[in-house]
């Protein structure tokens, strides 16, 4: 049911953000757009537009969408379930938490939760194909980055507003000063063998 770039009635765009970073939550979003609500042009993937344009573009969603929704996965989920899994969790909290049932779902990626409460599909590029996706995107994109600047909030020495919690060179060499801290994931390697270099031997 990929609507090729046409905003369909009732139709649930569903993107993550967050998967590949060190440290925090991952972060899922779930939008179904109301095509008459607003001017949907502009939205693109969240990695193609600016942190300001996100904002102003999310903002927009946020007020005109039909209904949207944010769901999270935690570290310690992370670290129990792995990865995909939590993200998969994420997004299922997502579409649970709209204020509607979606007529269907399109996902961006390659994976589709389970138990959902109508149809659904994975989309390769979806972000890119849906605006539903690319304003799941943006609303994933901008929690996400808001998670990040806690983070640095919290622990300024570790550089989280330049690298966001990705396995920068930065990050990793501050991972290596400093160790993890109890925001890091512990079932990612680079977060693993920086405990084990801290342990005693």
């Amino acid at each position: 049911m990929d609507s090729g770039g046409v905003i369909e009635p009732g139709v649930a765009g569903v993107d993550e953000a967050g998967r590949g970073p060190l440290a925090g939550p991952v972060v899922a979003a779930a939008v179904i757009l109301d095509p008459d609500a607003a001017d949907w042009s502009a939205l693109r993937d969240s990695k193609r537009l600016t942190p300001k344009r996100r904002g102003v573009l999310a903002s927009q969603i946020r007020e005109h969408a039909s209904a949207w929704a944010i769901g999270e996965a935690s570290v310690e989920e992370i670290d129990t379930l792995n990865i995909l899994q939590a993200t998969l969790l994420a997004m299922r909290r997502a579409i649970f938490s709209l204020n509607q049932v979606p007529v269907h779902i399109c996902i961006d990626g390659r994976d589709v939760p389970t138990e959902l409460n109508c149809s659904a599909e994975a989309l390769i590029k979806g972000d890119a194909l849906v605006p539903a996706i690319s304003a799941a995107s943006i609303l994933a994109k901008v929690r996400r980055d808001e998670h990040a600047a806690s983070l640095h909030e919290q622990y300024p020495e570790y550089g989280f507003d330049r690298h966001g919690g990705y396995p920068t060179t930065l990050h990793l060499d501050r991972l290596a000063a400093l160790g993890p801290t109890i925001a890091h994931r512990r079932s990612f390697g680079p977060v693993r063998r920086a405990l084990s270099a801290q342990s005693p031997q």
